[in-house]
């Protein structure tokens, strides 16, 4: 367990999981042929002999997959092997045209490492928001399967074996997070990464990034459970929801006698439950033996030089540096760090403004409430970060008001102005910054509402509120808050 997690009991039960993360390297051709990995071809297109395993054929290593694995390493602090070994994985599937799978057992290309990240308040358990690690046991380079097709066949099943032979890299963790939300924090920062390096598309629908979630629970302090393997969860959203119903399912089970076998199990979406699919194989099942067709995988010290050399800032390191540079709280900037897109957003609204914390506050509110409302995302935004950093200058300079520039905000994003001057006027949003104009409203407000001047003076504090509402009423909006606050409040005193 890692020693910044920590448990929530469900029932008197502590829940224990890991996960293992299939990552569909961005290569252009597959880990050991050249056959394209191109999504969505016609069945079969996509595929060589090498891919087929016809007779005579061998496997040659792609170099490229063979980097990504390296900047993978290098990005979440592990140890990158000077020499890993590809092994066999037998078992028979119908789409597996070897009757083994090419992977790697004992020693593995990325060893070690680990995943930080922000847990939620609301998901805490403490009502604050608190930063957890998940440490990684591996990653190790194999090749994907093709795919059994029955959807299109009655009473047989076809078989489409594009896939067979993508490269991938299957990430495993240590059985450290206790909750189906850190499990989700987790796969969240992990895409991040991926994404953020450029190794993966990260396109869970397409099956990019596949995750199998281990789950088991137990009692505290007790040996851990029996874990069943919920496979190939393509959406944090049923990601959530079938380990919370595996959970509950297992607690069912134990309560009622009866012990839990190892098995994976899928997740249906429609039921909202899981179903076993077949009993889970050890390693044992699997026979491994190193293949004799490729030799070990030595990678030089100055190649991964190299590759570390040409990675980009890091999202952790640039949150740091966000909280340096911008004194921004550290929540903010793991916000802002989702993706490079975002931050880029950010310093240039940033730098433009000097307001870093009211950039931050508008990013993660106006601008992410609308995105997810049109489901885009930050390549989609349609206000620039100039024009942010233009609205923001006007908040601070107190030409209009929060309310105001939400206004201004609608005109942008709707393509109904792009100058925010030019719409501030042409809406009449301008804050009313004449004292004198300002202190006749307060006082023939004051005369209209003798009652609640008589309420606050007797130390009802409410009654204030209700004076400045009459007075930004009276006012149009057009009134500075915090002025109308400082002018009544004198007054009154």
């Amino acid at each position: 367990m890692s020693n910044t997690s920590k448990s929530l009991l469900v029932h008197g039960y502590e829940v224990v999981i890991g996960f293992e993360t299939h990552t569909q390297l961005a290569t252009q051709s597959k880990i050991f042929s050249r056959a394209p990995t191109a999504f969505g071809a016609e069945p079969n297109t996509q595929a060589c002999a090498v891919d087929l395993a016809l007779p005579g054929t061998l496997p040659v290593m792609n170099k490229a997959a063979v980097e990504l694995a390296i900047r993978l390493g290098l990005a979440l602090g592990s140890h990158i092997a000077e020499q890993s070994v590809f092994a066999r994985k037998n078992y028979f599937y119908p789409d597996l045209p070897k009757g083994y799978q090419i992977s790697q057992f004992e020693i593995p290309v990325v060893q070690g490492g680990e995943v930080s990240f922000f847990l939620g308040a609301h998901s805490t358990g403490s009502g604050q928001s608190e930063k957890r690690t998940v440490r990684l046991v591996r990653a190790h380079l194999e090749e994907d399967a093709g795919k059994s097709l029955h959807e299109d066949f009655i009473g047989q099943s076809g078989i489409d074996l594009n896939r067979a032979g993508t490269p991938l890299l299957e990430i495993v963790t240590e059985p450290d997070m206790r909750s189906s939300a850190e499990a989700v924090a987790y796969a969240k920062e992990l895409h991040k990464i991926v994404t953020w390096i450029g190794i993966c598309d990260g396109n869970m629908q397409e099956g990019s990034f596949r995750c199998d979630a281990n789950v088991s629970v137990r009692k505290p302090g007790a040996e851990l459970g029996t874990r069943r393997e919920i496979k190939n969860l393509n959406s944090f959203k049923f990601m959530q929801q079938a380990i919370d119903y595996e959970i509950r399912w297992q607690i069912e089970e134990i309560e009622d006698g009866r012990a839990i076998q190892q098995a994976t199990v899928l997740f249906d979406p429609d039921t909202g439950e899981t179903r076993a699919m077949r009993t889970k194989e050890d390693a044992a099942d699997y026979r491994y033996f190193p293949d004799p067709d490729l030799p070990p995988l030595v990678i030089a010290r100055d190649w991964v030089e190299q590759v570390r050399a040409n990675m980009p800032e890091l999202p952790r390191a640039m949150a740091e540096r966000l909280v340096r540079d911008y004194g921004l709280p550290e929540y903010d900037a793991t916000t802002l760090t989702q993706s490079p897109a975002m931050a880029a957003y950010f310093e240039t609204a940033a730098k433009a403004s000097g307001q870093a914390k009211l950039v931050s506050n508008w990013i993660m509110g106006e601008v992410s409430r609308r995105l997810n409302a049109d489901e885009g995302d930050m390549a989609s935004v349609p206000v620039s970060a100039a024009q942010l950093a233009a609205l923001i200058a006007r908040i601070a300079d107190g030409t209009i008001s929060n309310n105001a520039a939400k206004q201004v905000f609608d005109a942008l994003w709707t393509g109904d102005g792009s100058d925010v001057d030019a719409v501030i006027e042409a809406k009449g949003l301008k804050q009313m910054n004449d004292t004198g104009a300002l202190e006749k409203i307060i006082d023939e407000v004051m005369a209209a509402n003798a009652d609640n001047v008589a309420q606050f003076r007797a130390g009802k504090e409410k009654a204030f509120n209700a004076l400045v509402g009459q007075v930004m009423k009276a006012s149009k909006g057009k009134a500075n808050p915090q002025q109308v606050n400082d002018v009544l409040r004198r007054k009154l005193q």
